[in-house]
């Protein structure tokens, strides 16, 4: 067979700044929003709004958390309260039906939470995804948001 007649494989990978691996306690974990790729319209997993984060695996698929508020709690109105909650059963591994694995192309990698807080590289991604998820309200005031003790 000649090279021009071998099929091309499709490459799923993520980043090479995506965290690889799952993370320890108060370690570092990626914070995703939806791409183009990803079909929001026929999802039964992740819904509009919701908060995202996760790490790649060895075979290029990411392993994702997520949180959308489905039952409305007050406390969960703000993404970082999502993105927080998300990371907190992340890192207990807690079970749960709010994680998937995942095509590294239906997510992008705009930023990143650990212990501390969560720092966000392409705050204008998250931007775009809480405008069409009509959660613009929701948004974080700043790119970098630090948790208090209290």
């Amino acid at each position: 067979m000649m090279a021009e007649d071998t099929p091309v494989k499709e490459l799923s990978t993520y980043s090479k700044d995506t965290p690889v691996g799952h993370p320890s306690f108060g370690g570092r974990a990626g914070v995703f929003v939806p791409t183009e790729a990803f079909d929001l319209g026929a999802s039964t997993t992740i819904r509009k709004g919701a908060g995202i984060v996760g790490f790649g695996n060895p075979d290029g698929s990411l392993t994702v958390y997520f949180e959308a508020n489905r039952f409305d709690e007050t406390s969960l109105h703000k993404w970082e309260n999502k993105i927080r909650k998300a990371y907190d059963r992340l890192i207990a591994l807690a079970p749960t039906v709010s994680k998937a694995k995942m095509d590294a192309r239906s997510l992008e990698l705009i930023g990143y939470i650990d212990g501390v807080g969560i720092t966000l590289r392409h705050p204008e991604r998250l931007t775009h995804w809480l405008t069409i998820s009509n959660a613009l309200d929701t948004a974080p005031e700043t790119a970098v948001i630090t948790f208090g003790r209290k």
